[in-house]
């Protein structure tokens, strides 16, 4: 059997893995040496040294990635951050523009409005609900597009499809940042998109306990992303590789529990009166419910919701649940519960979250590995 030929499960086991393994380990070992011995390399960026990201614990991640979304090749990075920042800025310069949606995480979003602007670069926002409307956002500088799979915090679903034709039709790098889906539920290679990316720190690894990110795309693409990473240095450490490669083997069995437990927990809140709205793309009430239905493999383990009683009701709630850790990120074993006014989109002004629908009461929920029957027991109780 080809590679190829392998279910994702099985690839998160076997695909890069160097066989056999070093002097008979089954486990890949921590490679910690920042260099290695020169072995003839033609080109800089083939020696051998940790911030070139091209360490034998670099470069069985790099397979696996590529192999789980089906794509042609794949990078790590120190961050999610990191993978977007110098993603975008391998194929932006000075006069260039790119197009991303509205609803953003809260760092993205800080990126494209305060940062690219300073290197001369332009951002146009997209009503990423009215296709109809994305022509007239196209200028003649306008390089890329850059969308979220599910977005944060709201939980919205673009077309995706009429993402990838819209980019093909006026030659833009299509961009996703495919983490809330995880390639699990959704593979942006196989449905034309050109690079997707992730915050490794995430589901991939899975135990928050690292923070990473990946690149994963046209070959092309992620040769210049990698180069610009090489230059501005966001490599990720081997020990970090290390978890990464580990937390990634058990990502289908950890994506398939959180897929069904937060449709569990969707439901249950979205039949109870105290709850003033539920965004989770699973459920049938949701905007986008039919086209998650058809794209993807799962619906997530992410949703976010709001309590009738504004701020002051999340707050209490908040304040009586027993299990969710009340902290900021997600995609960890552990069930994470958040205001994101408050934390991932306390850098976005009050007035754009309010315009973009994140209200300072609204609750994004992480379900985790618990059982779900314990998870709703609990916020029955708080509520």
């Amino acid at each position: 059997m080809k590679p190829d030929d392998f279910a994702l499960a099985t690839k998160l086991v076997h695909a890069g893995e160097i066989r056999p393994g070093v002097l008979g380990a089954v486990s890949l070992p921590v490679f910690q040496s920042a260099m290695f011995e020169y072995a003839g390399a033609a080109h800089y960026h083939d020696i051998k040294y940790i911030r070139l990201n091209n360490t034998p614990n670099h470069a069985v991640l790099h397979a696996k990635l590529a192999a789980l979304e089906n794509a042609e090749a794949a990078l790590v990075a120190a961050s999610g951050m990191a993978a977007i920042t110098t993603g975008v800025l391998a194929f932006l310069k000075a006069g260039d523009r790119i197009l991303a949606q509205e609803t953003l995480y809260g760092g993205t979003h800080e990126f494209f409005t305060q940062h690219l602007g300073a290197l001369g670069i332009g951002c146009d926002f997209l009503d990423i609900d009215d296709p109809a409307s994305w022509p007239s956002r196209v200028r003649p500088a306008t390089k890329a597009i850059y969308v979220e799979t599910i977005s944060n915090p709201t939980l919205q679903v673009p077309d995706l499809e009429a993402v990838v034709a819209f980019a093909k039709a006026h030659g833009l790098v299509s961009m996703i940042d495919n983490t809330f889906a995880t390639p699990v539920n959704f593979r942006p290679a196989e449905h034309g998109f050109d690079l997707s990316f992730h915050s490794a720190t995430k589901y991939l690894n899975g135990h928050s306990d690292i923070v990473g990110g990946a690149v994963i795309g046209r070959a092309d693409l992620v040769q210049a992303a990698l180069l610009k990473l090489d230059a501005l240095g966001g490599s990720m450490d081997p020990h970090a590789c290390f978890l990464l490669h580990r937390g990634l083997k058990t990502l289908a069995l950890r994506v398939a529990c959180q897929n069904e437990s937060a449709f569990r927990i969707a439901r249950f809140l979205a039949g109870h009166p105290a709850i003033a709205r539920v965004n989770y793309p699973g459920l049938a009430s949701h905007p986008a419910h039919a086209r998650a239905a058809r794209l993807f493999d799962g619906f997530g383990g992410m949703l976010s919701f709001e309590l009738a009683g504004g701020v002051a009701a999340a707050e209490r709630f908040m304040g009586k649940v027993r299990l969710p850790i009340i902290a900021p990120s997600l995609g960890g074993v552990e069930t994470l519960m958040t205001r994101p006014a408050t934390t991932s989109h306390l850098g976005m002004s009050p007035e754009d979250r309010k315009r973009l629908g994140i209200s300072d009461g609204l609750i994004r929920l992480s379900v985790g590995i618990e059982a779900a029957e314990d998870l709703v027991r609990d916020f029955a109780q708080a509520l």
